[in-house]
């Protein structure tokens, strides 16, 4: 009997060995388990706080192109506006308040040939309307008309024009001298000649010289 009741004991004894050891990895996997979603779970958090601030400086990068591109606009819309307002119908009109100047500019291609520093036509309707204007709106201002050529050396008119120097100056010369032909004072008018030293363009496509060469008429409005 007492030999039974050891035996069961014994068994009893490992029972509960055996769950307690079942129970022990059982626990260890649940841990584990938990240990590894932590750490997931730590790792995407991470990530949204990352994104969250890349996106914030994203964000803020935006806001400030945002910004600019509305302060460019603005002005473009203010400039367009006060270019409408200055009687300039011809050319391309530029206002520069800071510096008081009306700027008009006309492609050589309307005014003179090639090389040259004749007009093409012996009226212009471009000059004539910007004399009109000058005399109504801009009587007593002084005005400059500024010659400028692309980079190309003098070639068929070099026995005429020593260099784009001389040939912005000619050029620059022969508007002014129609104008004050028209009525413009001769003392409130000046020829000035800047050859290639000012483009506006590249001068290495035919595109960027075309719009080198040209003569700009600059009403001083102080």
């Amino acid at each position: 009997m007492k030999h039974n009741v050891k035996s069961i004991t014994m068994v009893c004894a490992m029972v509960i060995a055996a769950m307690v050891l079942t129970g022990c990895t059982n626990w260890k996997k649940k841990y584990n388990s938990l240990e590894v979603e932590h750490q997931n779970l730590k790792g995407l958090y991470e990530n949204c706080v990352t994104s969250l601030d890349s996106n914030a400086a994203d964000q803020g990068q935006l806001n400030q192109q945002l910004a600019s591109c509305q302060s460019e606009l603005n002005a473009l819309k203010s400039q367009k506006t006060s270019a409408q307002d200055t009687g300039f119908k011809v050319g391309q009109v530029a206002v520069d308040e800071a510096a008081g100047t009306i700027t008009v500019t006309l492609p050589n291609a309307i005014l003179f040939g090639s090389g040259k520093a004749t007009l093409l036509k012996a009226t212009s309707s471009e000059l004539d309307h910007i004399y009109s204007v000058l005399r109504e709106r801009y009587s007593g201002k002084m005005v400059d008309v500024v010659g400028h050529t692309d980079t190309d050396p003098i070639r068929k008119t070099k026995d005429l024009y020593k260099d784009n120097w001389d040939l912005s100056a000619e050029r620059a010369l022969t508007v002014l001298r129609y104008l004050v032909d028209r009525g413009v004072r001769s003392e409130g008018i000046r020829a000035v000649a800047c050859g290639e030293s000012r483009p506006v363009a590249s001068n290495s496509t035919s595109a960027g010289k075309a719009k080198n060469r040209r003569v700009e008429i600059v009403v001083h409005t102080r």
